[in-house]
C-alpha cells in the first residue's frame, strides 16, 4: 500500500514522502496512529493544503519530546523479580512494568513510547529505548534483580550470576594421576593396586608352599 507519511518514520521517510509499505502495516500501525494518510489524489491535495500546519505541529511536539528527554535521559529503574539460581526470571517484565517503574519515578512516558523487542526474561541490567518522538529517542537502565542487595551490585557492574558460579565452583579440585587408565578415578586406582611390598609376601608365601 502507498501512503503519505504525516511525521518521520524511522528507516520508512521523512514528512511527505510516499512510500510503499505492507498493506498490515498500514492498517495497524501508520494509519490509526495518524503517522500517514492512504496515498490517492485527494489526500495529495488535502496533505499539500495543510503541510504547514502539519510541519509547524511537528515541530512543536519534537520541542516538547526534546525538553522531556532531559528529564527522561539516564534514567535507572529498579525492577524486583523472583528468579531461579540460573537467573530466569520466574515469569517476565513486559513494557507496561518499565513504565510504571517510570511513573513512580516521576517520569512519564507512553507505552507506545517504550521500544522492547521482546519482554525481559532473565535477571541483568538492560538498555532500554524510550521513543519521545519521532526524531527524539533517550535510552533508560532497567536493573532486574532478586533483592535490592543484588539490584545494587548489578549497578556497580557486577556480574551477579558469574559471581555466584565462581562461588560453586571454587571448593572443587579434581584428584588427578597421571599414571590412571583412561576412565578409571584416581582414587579407585590407587585402592585397586596392590603395594609393591604386599606382591612380594604373596610370591615368598607361594614358594614356600
Amino acid at each position: 500500500m502507498e501512503v503519505i507519511l504525516l511525521e518521520r518514520v524511522e528507516k520508512l521517510g521523512a514528512i511527505g514522502d510516499v512510500v510503499t509499505v505492507k498493506n498490515g502495516f498500514a492498517r495497524n500501525f501508520l494509519l490509526p496512529r495518524k503517522k500517514a494518510l492512504r496515498s490517492n489524489a485527494a489526500n495529495l491535495k488535502i496533505f499539500e493544503a495543510n503541510k504547514a500546519k502539519i510541519v509547524a505541529d511537528n515541530d512543536a511536539k519534537r520541542s516538547e519530546a526534546e525538553t522531556a528527554a532531559k528529564t527522561v535521559e539516564g534514567t535507572a529503574v529498579t525492577l524486583i523479580r523472583q528468579a531461579s539460581n540460573t537467573g530466569q526470571l520466574y515469569g517476565s517484565v513486559a513494557v507496561r512494568d518499565i513504565v510504571e517503574a517510570l511513573e513512580a519515578e516521576g517520569k512519564h512516558v507512553t507505552r507506545q513510547q517504550v521500544v522492547l523487542d521482546k519482554p525481559i526474561k532473565a535477571i541483568g541490567v538492560y538498555d532500554v529505548k524510550v521513543a519521545l518522538h519521532a526524531e527524539v529517542s533517550v535510552t533508560i537502565k532497567v536493573n532486574v534483580a532478586r533483592s535490592p542487595e543484588e539490584a545494587e551490585l548489578q549497578s556497580q557492574g557486577v556480574d551477579v550470576m558469574a559471581q555466584m558460579f565462581e562461588k560453586d565452583t571454587a571448593g572443587f579440585v579434581e584428584d588427578f594421576d597421571p599414571n590412571a587408565e583412561p576412565g578409571v578415578i584416581a582414587g579407585e586406582a590407587a585402592e585397586a593396586a596392590p603395594a609393591p611390598a604386599a606382591e612380594a609376601d604373596a610370591e615368598e608365601a607361594s614358594d614356600e608352599a
